[in-house]
């Protein structure tokens, strides 16, 4: 599995159509046959702050990749840059120990 994060600070917009345009995007994810079960995506909101931060799991390049060739891919990240400013941090993680 491929790990990153997706950090911004909320800047543009209004807060409400931002979270449903991320659950729209979740579900393009698992309504697509070609990323069902290879990509797993959460995002949360710092309470009480316009801080955001976006955790992905890839099964591996190519699930990868077929995120970033989809057209709503590519809408989200683009929308995810405006909300933010222009002032997206992605960090690729690598995970050292975790829980069953």
């Amino acid at each position: 599995m491929k790990h990153f994060m997706i950090r911004y600070r909320f800047k543009e917009g209004a807060k409400a159509e931002w979270h449903r345009a991320i659950a729209d995007f979740v579900a393009a994810i698992d309504g697509n046959p070609a990323l069902k079960g290879r990509i797993r995506y959460r995002v949360m909101n710092v309470r009480g702050s316009d801080e955001y931060c976006h955790l992905a799991a890839a099964a591996d390049d190519d699930a990868i990749q077929t995120l970033q060739s989809q057209d709503f891919f590519k809408r989200y990240n683009a929308e995810t840059r405006r909300v933010a400013g222009g002032t997206v941090e992605v960090v690729p993680l690598d995970i050292i120990a975790e829980t069953a």
